[in-house]
């Protein structure tokens, strides 16, 4: 991954409280979870040519 930047949003309640729970059965940072959440949804749309060869960088 490369540079880092903060990022702000806001997310369902019942969304944060699986990502929590999820994060400290795995023993990760709910921040990685997130990251391979995004990650994955890239892929997902990429494949669907919804966002071109420019953005392949992103998820690798």
């Amino acid at each position: 991954m490369g540079t880092r930047k903060m990022y702000n949003t806001t997310l369902d309640t019942k969304l944060i409280r699986e990502i929590k729970v999820l994060a400290a059965r795995l023993d990760k940072r709910q921040n990685d979870i997130l990251e391979e959440a995004i990650q994955d949804l890239l892929i997902k749309y990429r494949s669907q040519d919804l966002l071109g060869a420019a953005n392949e960088s992103v998820a690798q």
